[in-house]
């Protein structure tokens, strides 16, 4: 995680201990349940993460035509990601028409995992 962005974050780390199979501390959920990643915990984000876990890449239409919003505001979205180095953005032509390709990256495989694996702890936590 980038630095400013793990500096902005509030609550404990809720980042698996290396070795730990990323599964997040059931304890610190318990502790502050709510200490979601803020940069993936925003609907076009978690958007964003999500396909790009389950394709190797996507362009700009293929994304905004998922997530069924508008340019200016996957644009922002995905910026942000770029920023917490969360996903890899690659932009190119293709003859004269501009090309921009989305990738995950490994931080944003782990922080998707991690964002889930909290989820998962949220959800045994409310059902107990």
């Amino acid at each position: 995680m980038a630095e400013g962005a793990r500096a902005r974050r509030k609550g404990p780390d809720l980042a698996p201990a290396k070795g730990s199979n990323m599964n997040i501390d059931v304890q610190a959920v318990k502790a502050n349940p709510v200490a979601l990643d803020p940069i993936i915990h925003v609907r076009v984000r978690l958007g964003i993460v999500s396909a790009l876990a389950v394709e190797e890449s996507l362009t700009f239409n293929e994304l905004k035509e998922r997530l069924e919003t508008s340019d200016g505001n996957l644009s922002v979205h995905a910026r942000r990601l770029e920023e917490a180095g969360y996903v890899k953005i690659q932009k190119s032509f293709e003859g004269r028409i501009p090309r921009t390709d989305y990738r995950l990256t490994e931080t944003g495989r782990r922080a998707l995992q991690g964002y889930l694996d909290h989820m998962e702890a949220l959800i045994e936590r409310v059902r107990e």
